[in-house]
């Protein structure tokens, strides 16, 4: 692996508005998330780089950092007043580099893409914001402010929009996340329980004195496969279908020769909106509830774990319809509207009242071992937010 750049940009890099060149060096700066790989970089580096370009630029910059080394940037660049205020959001750090299949941090451009990680998801969305609203605001001649939102954390728990949203906000966002040039306008949300079905020990040749839970478990997986089945089956959203569930951890028993006492499984559902992590749990406490009336001996406790609400825009909200009319315009035909199945920060900032919706660049390889950027696309969604950002904040 090639020995990391400096996180000061030079004096010609901070005059330097290529997104190309821009995404290539922000690529190289590993900002791996520290809460999914023991000994991760963190964001430090690239925050550094992006807050002293962002400066550069004439934007006031703010430094938010509850986590010590897991900083986010709030850049703004003031409008003269009587304007909407605009914020464009997208996560500073990135998956692991283990297993990419070539030099993660050393950006290659071939055939019009360029490769690396971070490349896809999302540091091209960082560079598109960054310059778009960079090009925007040049003149000073916006009403409204242009709130630029380089977060830490979300490809954890989203800690960073968590923190921007307690001090900052504004009148919509758009989070620019690699979408294909498509509009994402909804996508699932997830909560995560934790099951304990419990036992009583004993030693294995005391079968009377003992209730063995991991036995007792299964009755609640097969229960668990079944309202599965029911899920699939339900009322569909017409962009994201139904909802989903699954097992995803087990762990239960101490040795052979004894009974296990605890056994606890870790579920998650996926959630479509109109669903909430209370009727989820209600869901799963009727299921539960049946094994307790049905199962000699079965006995649990429900521990409700992450909850990420799903999302779902306005199609009609301002910065949905400017944003599209600018896309349309940029790509020779209407955008094609499109849901996730994966959970974004959207969701964050439409509970926090802000409407937005996800729209970002083609690639593919997001936590793959090949990543890559369509850099045509890349040109593409600078120009479209740059467009958007000049109409919505005028």
């Amino acid at each position: 692996m090639l020995p990391q750049p400096p996180a000061t940009p030079t004096a010609s890099e901070l005059l330097d508005g290529d997104p190309v060149r821009l995404l290539a060096r922000l690529t190289a700066l590993d900002s791996v998330n520290p809460d999914l790989v023991l000994g991760g970089a963190g964001e430090t580096a690239v925050a550094d780089f992006c807050g002293a370009w962002l400066a550069a630029q004439g934007f006031e910059v703010h430094r938010l950092e509850e986590r010590p080394g897991r900083p986010s940037l709030v850049a703004i660049a003031r409008g003269v007043g009587g304007g909407r205020s605009l914020m464009l959001n997208g996560h500073l750090d990135t998956v692991g580099l283990a297993g990419y299949d070539g030099a993660p941090l050393d950006p290659e451009i071939r055939d019009g893409k360029m490769f690396g990680r971070g490349t896809f998801d999302m540091k091209s969305g960082i560079a598109a914001m960054m310059v778009a609203a960079a090009r925007a605001t040049a003149e000073g001649s916006l009403r409204g402010d242009v709130i630029v939102a380089c977060v830490a954390d979300e490809e954890h728990a989203s800690a960073g929009t968590e923190e921007v949203l307690a001090s900052f906000t504004a009148d919509a966002a758009i989070v620019t996340e690699p979408s294909h040039l498509e509009l994402t306008l909804s996508h699932k949300g997830f909560v995560w329980f934790d099951v304990e079905v419990l036992g009583r020990a004993a030693h294995g040749s005391r079968p009377e004195l003992g209730i063995d839970a991991i036995a007792k478990s299964g009755h609640f997986l097969v229960a668990l496969e079944e309202l599965g089945r029911r899920l699939a089956l339900g009322p569909a959203h017409p962009l994201l279908g139904t909802g989903t569930l699954h097992a995803s951890v087990i762990r239960g028993g101490e040795e052979p020769s004894t009974y296990p006492a605890h056994c606890r499984v870790t579920l998650e559902r996926r959630t479509v909106p109109g669903e909430s992590a209370d009727s989820v749990e209600r869901e799963l406490t009727a299921v539960l509830d049946q094994l307790v009336a049905t199962v000699p001996d079965f006995r649990y406790r429900l521990t409700r774990g992450l909850y990420r609400e799903p999302f779902e825009a306005d199609p009609q909200a301002p910065i949905v319809c400017t944003l599209a009319r600018h896309a349309e315009k940029s790509l020779g035909h209407p955008p094609v509207v499109r849901a996730e199945p994966f959970w974004t920060d959207c969701a964050l900032l439409a509970r926090a009242g802000i409407p937005c919706l996800l729209f970002g660049v083609d690639g593919a390889g997001a936590h793959a071992a090949t990543e890559y950027v369509e850099l045509a696309s890349l040109e593409l969604l600078t120009g479209i937010l740059t467009d958007t950002i000049a109409e919505f904040c005028s």
